[in-house]
């Protein structure tokens, strides 16, 4: 469902402030020479890239050009945000941020979710906060789901924040980094996924006539509580799905509304199992 709205970074080059930069000293690797040495052999293990601003070099030019290529996030920021970033350490004008999750290609989780106790992917949609990410993904792993699908750009850090909330769980459970999430529901629902998205005007999850409809494998976007689930992955999908409220109340954060649509989508399961 929603989620509530954190400040992200585009993949295009922005200011922020150094207040906005958190400390993550175990997963920064600062320095010239060992951040070009992984854009240029191993851009896949950089998350985000800080940039010192201010300095039109043809050293700059050449790591925002080789960012651009790969994909890779990145900022320009003051020396008081890198000094900040690195803990004061010598950081030459640049500093990234490295990843802390191994992903698997998206085809493979579509191929192997038909293995899964239940045969459910989740994807979100521009959720951003790590905390909730990791509850969700807690819940999946325990509740059999196949995986997670995570656009590359915003999206929730799968840092240190996920982990705590994930109890370990982020190790286990399949992860997906798409760079283009409509794409890729589209590519699960030609692939035999019926795709689903979660929304306040959608069916009744709790509705008889809903489960009915409930069909395997699945794919369920989850949106940010904000803007919901964009109207271009809506448009790959079968159907809205929606948790009623008997009382006046304007959301659930993502995580709690992910726990209980996925019960639903097990309960189906097994009822089907039994049947």
């Amino acid at each position: 469902m929603k989620e509530k709205n954190y400040t992200t970074y585009s993949k295009h080059r922005q200011e922020i402030s150094p207040q906005k930069i958190k400390k993550n000293s175990s997963h920064i690797l600062p320095g010239f020479k060992p951040v070009m040495e992984l854009l240029e052999n191993n851009p896949g293990k950089i998350d985000h890239l800080y940039l010192r601003k201010g300095k039109n070099t043809k050293e700059n030019f050449q790591i925002i050009n080789l960012c651009k290529e790969n994909s890779i996030r990145h900022t320009l920021v003051s020396d008081e945000a890198l000094n900040r970033l690195c803990d004061n350490s010598q950081h030459q004008g640049i500093a990234v941020r490295l990843r802390e999750v191994s992903y698997v290609p998206f085809e493979e989780l579509l191929e192997n979710a038909f293995n899964s106790p239940l045969p459910l992917i989740i994807a979100l949609d521009q959720v951003l906060d790590p905390g909730n990410v990791g509850t969700l993904v807690r819940t999946m792993y325990a509740l059999g789901a196949a995986g997670l699908v995570v656009p590359k750009h915003n999206s929730a850090f799968l840092g240190a924040g996920a982990q705590r909330s994930a109890a370990g769980s982020l190790d286990k459970l399949p992860i997906s980094e798409v760079v283009n999430l409509a794409r890729s529901v589209e590519l699960a629902s030609k692939s035999g996924y019926t795709t689903y998205y979660a929304d306040l005007n959608g069916l009744n999850i709790f509705d008889n006539n809903t489960e009915q409809k409930l069909q395997f494998p699945a794919l369920l976007v989850l949106g940010s509580e904000e803007k919901g689930v964009r109207q271009g992955v809506q448009n790959h999908c079968s159907a809205g799905l929606s948790i009623p409220f008997l009382r006046e109340f304007d959301s659930l954060n993502v995580a709690q509304a992910g726990a209980i649509l996925i019960a639903r989508f097990l309960q189906t399961q097994l009822n089907k199992t039994i049947i």
